[in-house]
């Protein structure tokens, strides 16, 4: 999470609104007002947010108590997500989803211990990034793993694509920012990327999830490439009024989480994961409870 360190000059820091963090260049000569920023009014996710700091304050007052270093929590937390990822090649779904939990508390913690330990350094920027990529990447490969035991090539290109777009989810707005203040567009971020895979990992809709993640982070991708071309080029952005305004502001991404365009995309999501039938996304993993149930399924039929 953000460990900021202010520094006078235009260099390499860390930027992180809403949770998205990427390394970027920051100038204060040249301030870019951030696209979408308005009042907040209290959502549905404003409020899950809020009850989840319950127990994670806790968390955070006992590690600051303990001095435990924020770049060892970062580094703890990549590991448990990479016994996510096992779990996730050998299908054992609901598993991976109760791992992937615990390994994305110390994801959050580490910035806000950081800050009370007033331990943020440019370093532990560096280090937080470059391991959520280690994280981001360790999960997708697991689920290449379990699709190319299954024999479902489609469902390994499927999971090949999204990673390789979640990743460039990431470059491109870290390659942005070292040419404008700020390119935060695009709706599907990590923590959205995350949050899916929980819901995938227990609902076993893991499918439907794959398809968001890969549709949105495309979409993600070409709003930040866009973006960057209007902003060097002092081009104005889309018009958000009007029935053009409506085809922009869903797929131009602009507005924070916690707002009102942000839940009814969540809503939307969630619908089409739980409500649309495995098969018809030919789901490998609907006929059972993982990798055991779909070997079951397999020698049944033949």
């Amino acid at each position: 999470m953000a460990r900021f360190l202010a520094v006078p000059k235009s260099s390499i820091v860390r930027h992180a609104v809403g949770g998205d963090v990427e390394l970027a260049a920051s100038s204060e000569a040249h301030v870019t007002p951030e696209p979408g920023a308005g009042a907040r009014r209290t959502t549905f996710t404003g409020a899950i947010g809020a009850v989840c700091m319950f127990p994670l304050r806790a968390i955070i007052g006992a590690s600051v108590a303990l001095r435990i270093h924020p770049n060892v929590l970062t580094f703890v937390g990549v590991v448990v997500n990479v016994a996510a990822a096992w779990a996730l090649g050998f299908g054992q779904f609901v598993l991976a989803g109760v791992i992937m939990i615990v390994a994305n508390i110390f994801d959050f913690i580490d910035g806000k211990v950081a800050y009370q330990l007033r331990l943020e350094s440019r370093f532990g920027a560096f280090w937080d990034s470059t391991l959520d990529r280690f994280s981001d990447l360790a999960l997708l490969v697991g689920l290449i793993f379990l699709y190319s035991e299954l024999g479902r090539s489609d469902y390994v290109m499927v999971a090949a694509l999204t990673l390789i777009f979640s990743i460039m989810t990431s470059y491109t707005r870290a390659r942005a920012e070292s040419l404008v203040e700020k390119c935060k567009v695009g709706f599907m971020e990590r923590p959205e990327r995350i949050v899916l895979f929980m819901i995938g990992a227990f609902t076993n809709r893991m499918a439907g999830v794959l398809w968001v993640i890969l549709v949105l982070s495309i979409l993600a991708v070409a709003n930040r490439i866009y973006y960057t071309y209007l902003a060097l080029n002092g081009l104005p952005m889309p018009r958000r009024e009007g029935a053009s305004g409506l085809f922009w502001r869903a797929f131009f991404w602009t507005d924070e989480r916690t707002t009102l365009p942000y839940d009814l995309w969540v809503i939307a999501i969630l619908g089409f994961v739980w409500l649309t039938p495995p098969d018809w996304l030919r789901d490998p993993t609907a006929h059972g409870p993982g990798l055991i149930g779909w070997i079951a399924h397999l020698t049944i039929r033949n």
